[in-house]
């Protein structure tokens, strides 16, 4: 028996019930396809469903894939982002020069920086270790972030390193470096001096990106007053609150302070010299013609912290490891990772 006699006596049987009897079976039928195909809607997102708004849906050898893609929704929510969280904006770059020093915290330190960094667009790390040789540690770091930065060398000059008393000008050499490959690799942007051991909120990076000379912001926990700032009065500068003034025209702390690369790029004598406890006073001076006047006050006319002298509680060297009892196990790799 072939399908159309199949069909054909189905059909005829249907036929022989009563009228009702077929209604119902026509309109529980119905009821099954209409089901069906609530299910495939909600379980597959139709062409012009707002989940296919947001996704696509891609067929492949069978397999289907959701891909997220840009859309109305993505870009409004990123609106929404405070402006330093963004970066789906064109901003200028940042240059970040940080020096730093072989020490048992160094690695901790700029771990902690370096993450604080990805969190901020278009910026370029200048990491420069007062060291004759680059670290091996310092650079597997480096390069794990997936930052953009440049890891350079600047050891101190031994005159001032075999210093026998009095404090040392730590930091300048790598700042002169820093300063040095700005000129040579920058046109436009903003140059900071970030130590790694800071703490620093997203919101200033934000702000310091559009100086136009030389901005200045307050910096906390520096001192016994515990906190370094220009003084502000009705909007308008008018000095400066800090431990220690010493007679200098500009008594900031490192932190607090960002330049204009094309400012500096227009004063190539502009340099930091290596007189401990002036070295801030000393660059900015050499910025000449420039005037505390002229400061651009920002962190809401500098009544907000936004970098922190937090200081990593200095630790001992790593004693020497038990390669007889340690020889051949983890610690002896974890040993090699400390600095």
């Amino acid at each position: 028996m072939n399908n159309d006699c199949i069909l054909n006596e189905w059909i005829s049987s249907i036929m022989r019930l009563p009228i009702k009897m077929c209604l119902l079976i026509i309109i529980g039928c119905l009821v099954v396809l209409y089901q069906y195909h609530l299910t495939r809607s909600w379980v597959l997102p139709q062409q012009h469903s707002d989940i296919q708004e947001m996704y696509n849906i891609k067929g492949l050898d069978g397999n289907k894939i959701l891909d997220s893609k840009d859309s109305d929704a993505n870009n409004n929510c990123c609106s929404m982002m405070p402006p330093y969280l963004r970066k789906d904006i064109n901003v200028p770059p940042l240059y970040i020069i940080t020096p730093t020093y072989k020490r048992a915290e160094q690695l901790a330190e700029l771990t902690r920086f370096a993450h604080t960094l990805m969190l901020v667009p278009n910026v370029s790390w200048l990491v420069i270790e007062d060291a004759f040789e680059k670290s091996p540690l310092v650079a597997k770091l480096l390069d794990k972030t997936g930052l953009r930065y440049e890891h350079l060398t600047a050891p101190m000059p031994e005159e001032y390193k075999n210093k026998k008393s009095g404090p040392k000008p730590r930091g300048v050499s790598n700042r002169n470096k820093g300063i040095q490959w700005v000129r040579a690799n920058a046109v436009d942007g903003v140059l900071y001096f970030a130590d790694d051991d800071n703490t620093y909120d997203l919101e200033l990076f934000h702000e310091i990106r559009y100086t136009k000379r030389v901005s200045m912001f307050p910096v906390g926990l520096v001192t016994k007053l515990g906190v370094s700032s220009p003084i502000v009065k009705n909007g308008i500068f008018s000095g400066f609150y800090d431990g220690w003034i010493a007679g200098r025209k500009f008594p900031v702390d490192m932190a607090g302070f960002a330049i204009s690369v094309k400012f500096l790029l227009q004063r190539p004598n502009a340099t930091m010299p290596y007189k401990p406890g002036y070295e801030e006073d000393g660059f900015l001076k050499s910025l000449t013609p420039f005037e505390p006047k002229e400061i651009e006050l920002l962190a809401s006319n500098c009544s907000k912290i936004l970098v922190w002298h937090t200081q990593t509680k200095r630790n001992d060297p790593s004693t020497t490891l038990d390669l007889t009892k340690y020889g051949s196990t983890n610690i002896e790799i974890l040993k090699k990772s400390i600095m």
